[in-house]
């Protein structure tokens, strides 16, 4: 990971025992209470930053200025969520984003380090958003997604897939576990308003039990099923009883049948233990799957009148769709909206480019007709 400098311990601490500061982050939210629109204000998608570090899969500018007009001119997007790691990598991507005049949901997502090295990679990612407001973009500061997940000490576990494994299996404190959720987001939702002035938000799992006082936009990871549109209906509207904007930070699935039915948790399809990884099973590659749960969900968030909702994720290189082998096609376990096709199957360095799926091509459909619309 990049060492970056950012706001200091003293500077942090001293922050956060301001008063001034308190106030602001309990009243922040009613600054925009009085606007409406009509179906979904901000439509658009993930964009993942640092992930894959191989020759083929490490973040590069060109491919990202080449992704972020596709993301405009093919997808028809208006919002790009820019998540990830990696101060230069966020910003770069975020300034790209906003100069070709596009909304910007900029959420730093540094994981698997201390609590200070996190929290000075969101303040200095918050000191550019306030940057890129005060020219005059659209940008919203996200401080970040799921802490439990990402944020050591909060679930026990050395990474994302041991904290993940030890909430399945029921070795974790609930009570403790939220104790420390909260104090670590009320130190997040501090650090941001200490240098962001616009609207602050933060991407919690559905289940998650969050303070939304702290901030103006109640962001969701949403990956329900449920086989009646009015059980989605009902389930969004409890994160409405807030009074406040809801945006859909992720939503998406995976292009096989029955994937919709794992709840975002199709990723665990991959044998890793085996060389190279494996699919397990037996699975029915479907494209219309993924497309079709997306238009579904769409549907009800337009009809909610939802502040945006962001499908996740644009493209994912470290997890390519090798055509005519199911048992190596790690694309399966990949809910991004493009297919990374390899050059050379299995090698590591070889060039790798995307392709659109079904998803991509019914989301450039829909985001189409509601500019036109607009």
């Amino acid at each position: 990971m990049e060492k970056k400098q950012g706001i200091s311990r003293a500077q942090f601490l001293a922050g956060m025992a301001s008063a001034g500061l308190a106030a602001t982050a309990l009243t922040a939210g009613s600054a925009h209470a009085g606007e409406r629109w009509q179906g979904l204000r901000h439509r658009g998608v993930v964009y993942t930053v640092g992930k894959g570090e191989t020759p083929a899969t490490g973040f590069r500018t060109a491919r990202m200025r080449k992704d972020i007009r596709a993301i405009r001119d093919q997808l028809h997007a208006d919002t790009v969520d820019v998540t990830g790691d990696g101060v230069e990598r966020l910003t770069a991507t975020a300034a790209e984003a906003a100069e070709r005049g596009m909304h910007v949901w900029l959420q730093p997502t540094l994981g698997d380090v201390p609590e200070r090295d996190i929290l000075d990679h969101l303040a200095e990612t918050g000191r550019f958003a306030e940057r890129l407001r005060r020219q005059g973009a659209s940008v919203d500061l996200s401080v970040g997604c799921e802490f439990w997940l990402f944020v050591p000490g909060i679930v026990p576990g050395d990474n994302v897939f041991e904290r993940i494994q030890n909430l399945l299996d029921g070795k974790v404190d609930p009570v403790r576990m939220q104790r420390l959720l909260d104090r670590f987001t009320t130190k997040a939702a501090a650090v941001g308003r200490s240098v962001f002035h616009g609207r602050l938000s933060y991407a919690a799992a559905q289940e998650d039990t969050v303070d939304w006082r702290l901030f103006d936009i109640i962001g969701i990871d949403y990956y329900s099923y449920f086989p009646r549109r009015a059980d989605y209906v009902r389930e969004l509207r409890g994160y409405l009883r807030w009074g406040k904007p809801l945006a859909i930070t992720e939503f998406g699935t995976y292009p096989y049948v029955g994937a919709p039915e794992t709840r975002g948790m199709g990723w665990n399809i991959i044998d890793q233990d085996k060389h190279p990884e494996e699919i397990k099973g037996d699975l029915v590659r479907s494209e219309r799957t993924q497309a079709d749960y997306l238009m579904r969900l769409l549907d009800v968030f337009s009809s909610l009148n939802l502040y945006a909702a962001m499908a996740f994720e644009f493209v994912a290189l470290d997890a390519p769709h090798r055509p005519g082998d199911p048992r190596h096609d790690l694309d399966l376990a990949s809910c991004a909206i493009t297919k990374t096709l390899e050059d050379r199957p299995f090698d590591p360095a070889c060039p790798r480019h995307w392709e659109p799926k079904e998803a991509f091509h019914a989301l450039a459909r829909r985001y189409a007709s509601e500019v036109s619309r607009g």
